[in-house]
């Protein structure tokens, strides 16, 4: 699950404020409509259906916002080249109650209260036993991740897609992190065609031609472990195709530069510089995260260009969750303040892995 990045006027609802040191991305946590929230210089919308997130509060972090001039020239150049789908746009289903978690089963810190966590600045380094930790978690998550994507068919709804990762999450004792972070609930998140990130799952069936992100976080013995793959459904366009593995290529290049002291702001022109070559937007607005006891902290891993400071080190877990779009790089938030749409209605796709930096690059432990 990302955190909400929200972009600047000048990355799982809404969040409390945290900050950066001097120079570097300021980003913010809350709940009602993702997970952050924004610090004064920064401009978020709460959104009802329609409502523009250019800056937003959601579960990705907050990073600075193309300008006008030069999303004007993006959507122009995608809508002459005729590569908006035409499609219907997707319509929110009937929501089925919240599914009880066996009391046995240990809840992340957050479940039960008012609101949200704060953000947390600092990076989450792991010791021995937090390795082991990780580990455990991200191999539970990648396998609940793989079962999910066998259910992706013409006619399975989303909300029998959560039931699956529910019931698989429980019975390995572990407890599915989205359920109650904030008002979030469901188990997973469910992100169909134009969904950049944080659909909840629903009635709606998939169609034939659908393409769904799903973001599978699990909580196991303390850690959490965060992923997610963009599934195609049935017969699926040759463009939606390519949207598809371009962005998972991009989410493979970056984790191929990663390693002790290397900048965060690589993988963003890693991922950027691919973006590009195909003519597709980077979404801004939500970003990679620290993960591993806590769901979200430091750093804010932007995927678009940037010069945001840090360098990573040794034994430090994050994700890298890269969308892609092929229009317009905005999005709207429903008033169910999480699902979070292109203002186009224009495909997008996401991947996503939680990795350990080791001596030698980066450990992938979602696989």
């Amino acid at each position: 699950m990302a955190p909400l990045a929200a972009a600047a006027t000048a990355k799982w609802g809404a969040a409390a404020c945290h900050s950066f040191p001097a120079g570097s991305l300021k980003t913010a946590y809350s709940l009602s409509s993702s997970f952050w929230t924004h610090p004064p210089s920064l401009k978020i919308a709460y959104g009802g259906r329609g409502r523009s997130i250019d800056g937003a509060c959601g579960i990705l972090v907050i990073a600075r916002k193309k300008s006008g001039f030069a999303e004007l020239l993006f959507n122009r150049r995608n809508e002459q080249e005729g590569r908006l789908q035409q499609r219907p746009r997707l319509q929110r289903g009937r929501v089925s109650p919240r599914l009880d978690v066996p009391a046995n089963i240990p809840r992340p810190p957050y479940v039960g209260l008012p609101k949200e966590p704060e953000f947390v600045d600092d990076y989450q380094i792991q010791d021995a036993e937090g390795i082991a930790g990780m580990r455990a978690a991200g191999k539970l998550a990648a396998a609940v991740l793989n079962y999910a994507g066998t259910l992706v068919k013409p006619g399975v709804t989303t909300d029998e897609i959560d039931k699956a990762v529910h019931q698989m999450t429980i019975e390995a004792g572990a407890y599915p992190s989205p359920l109650g972070y904030g008002t979030f609930p469901k188990s997973v998140c469910t992100s169909v065609n134009e969904c950049i990130c944080h659909g909840i799952p629903d009635s709606r069936a998939l169609l034939d031609g659908d393409i769904i992100n799903i973001d599978v976080t699990v909580y196991l013995n303390g850690y959490h472990g965060d992923t997610s793959k963009t599934f195609l459904c049935g017969n699926v366009t040759d463009e939606a195709k390519q949207l598809v593995e371009v962005t998972r290529e991009s989410l493979n290049k970056a984790i191929a530069v990663c390693g002790p002291g290397v900048e965060f702001s690589k993988i963003g022109k890693t991922i950027n510089d691919l973006a590009d070559k195909y003519k597709y937007g980077v979404v801004r607005n939500f970003v990679g995260h620290g993960v591993g006891k806590i769901f979200h902290s430091g750093p804010s891993i932007l995927h678009c260009r940037n010069n945001e400071p840090g360098r990573m080190q040794l034994n430090q877990t994050f994700t890298i969750e890269p969308m892609l779009t092929m229009g317009t790089i905005k999005g709207r938030v429903w008033d169910d303040r999480w699902t979070v749409v292109t203002e186009d209605g224009s495909l997008t796709a996401q991947f996503e892995h939680t990795l350990l930096i080791t001596e030698t690059g980066a450990e992938i432990l979602t696989l």
